[in-house]
């Protein structure tokens, strides 16, 4: 199983005088990938009794997500304001007091062999220091800090905080828009490079329409997007990582050391920018199931 930790909570998304409720969240997002692309895929976060915790709960169950990990609460559904500024999507949150607050890890099983960590819980405190527990869980960890400003209460900490977690994960996915929060006036592609050279095993860079670069140990593999009609962004940096995740889970390589070779690693971007660029063709984050794969082309 790849365990996804972090929120779950529900996007608000404008719809005239309205706000249109759609579950999400990054940890979320990346386990119903994973879930629809027909990978064991778990859910490790907070789950509120609430009835947007019961429409997740019934999105998660729907993707094929294995909730034994999830934790219920009587506390509300973290929420997240959404809106889109020049095609971009931006983000206020309702955090303090609900769901999002776990106060401890459960025990994790043999079957999980793979964690992946990010988002607002690995933000915002105290939080935090309960999901970076994983870091010392002895699995492969894969980490998308999927920076939100918004949700960050301290930014000097939270750099300390992630230079620390660097050399200690197998995956590091990172945004141009996470590394220019991280590395103001440095190029995104310098800024990777740094992360790696700090003790990433393998930094994945996602640039949009123009593209992904991985950097590994023998060097950098980059692939083109493929060219679609974006109809929504949100959550296609999520669906890449799933599709990433995926991919190199069914050819047996997320393993210690992470070493998935050039060839592997440009199929494997290759495939999640199919399934981000699928993503960006409908409204909300709405990753596509395997099947739709089969029949999408660019």
């Amino acid at each position: 199983m790849i365990l996804a930790a972090g929120e779950a909570l529900m996007d608000l998304v404008p719809q005239g005088a309205a706000y249109l409720p759609r579950p999400g969240g990054a940890p979320l997002n990346v386990a119903v990938t994973l879930g629809r692309l027909g990978v064991r895929a778990g859910f490790l976060g907070g789950l509120a009794r609430d009835a947007f915790g019961r429409r997740i709960q019934q999105h998660l169950e729907a993707s094929r997500v294995d909730l034994g990990y999830a934790v219920k609460t009587d506390q509300p559904t973290p929420l997240a304001f959404v809106t889109l500024e020049d095609g971009e999507p931006r983000y206020a949150f309702y955090l303090e007091g609900t769901a999002l607050m776990l106060e401890r890890l459960p025990r994790l099983g043999p079957e999980v062999h793979a964690v992946v960590l990010g988002g607002l819980a690995l933000a915002w405190e105290p939080v935090q220091a309960v999901f970076a527990g994983l870091l010392e869980a002895g699995r492969f960890v894969a980490l998308d800090p999927n920076v939100r400003p918004a949700a960050i209460r301290d930014p000097a900490r939270y750099r300390e905080r992630f230079a620390a977690w660097v050399p200690r994960v197998d995956l590091l996915k990172v945004s141009a828009a996470d590394l220019a929060w991280f590395f103001p006036n440095t190029p995104p592609q310098a800024a990777a490079r740094r992360l790696q050279e700090a003790g990433a095993r393998v930094v994945v860079l996602t640039l949009g329409a123009r593209g992904a670069v991985a950097f590994l140990p023998e060097g950098e593999v980059r692939v083109a997007a493929p060219r679609v009609k974006v109809v929504d962004p949100v959550g296609a940096g999520d669906a890449f990582l799933g599709g990433l995740l995926a991919f190199w889970d069914q050819a047996g390589l997320l393993d210690r050391p992470f070493a998935p070779g050039v060839e592997a690693t440009r199929e494997a971007l290759a495939f999640a920018a199919r399934v981000a660029a699928l993503t960006c063709t409908r409204p909300g984050a709405d990753p596509p199931w395997g099947s739709a794969l089969e029949h999408f082309s660019p």
